[in-house]
């Protein structure tokens, strides 16, 4: 299931809607909900055709995520990575802890972004979220960062 370009802007959007809406992505998705992220995985294809602004602004309105204060965009220090970028880091992630797996997608979206992860991708003072995909995949599996 490598290259799954529904998963690839399902991680980006809530990657945006996190940054627009200064939320941390965990709390996106739970704003969000099991079914909205599943309609967004099943039908990515529709929404991409739009311009990502507007399907987050849509989204922002249906599950009312409000404003909040997590501006980790402000906060680096470095060159800030895309929401692509980090849509991609988590696409990875989440097509490699999957495979062989009988859960759906979107339980394993809701479990990684809800899991200690989300906050060392969040983090770009850190090299973590551009470290290699096998490398992040064995942070997730260990529960940490490894040395």
């Amino acid at each position: 299931m490598r290259n799954d370009s529904a998963l690839f802007f399902t991680c980006s959007l809530i990657e945006y809607i996190g940054r627009k809406q200064k939320q941390k992505r965990s709390a996106v998705v739970q704003y969000m909900g099991k079914d909205t992220i599943k309609r967004i995985y099943e039908y990515a294809d529709v929404f991409h055709c739009e311009p990502i602004e507007k399907v987050a602004d849509d989204f922002i309105q249906r599950c009312n995520i409000p404003s909040d204060s997590f501006d980790n965009v402000a906060k680096c220090r470095y060159e800030v990575p895309d929401y692509w970028t980090i849509g991609e880091v988590y696409e990875r992630l989440i097509e490699d802890i999957s495979e062989k797996s009988e859960r759906s997608i979107v339980d394993w979206i809701i479990d990684v972004y809800s899991s200690w992860i989300d906050g060392a991708i969040s983090n770009f003072n850190t090299d973590f979220y551009y470290q290699t995909r096998e490398y992040i995949v064995e942070c997730y599996r260990e529960g940490e960062i490894c040395a």
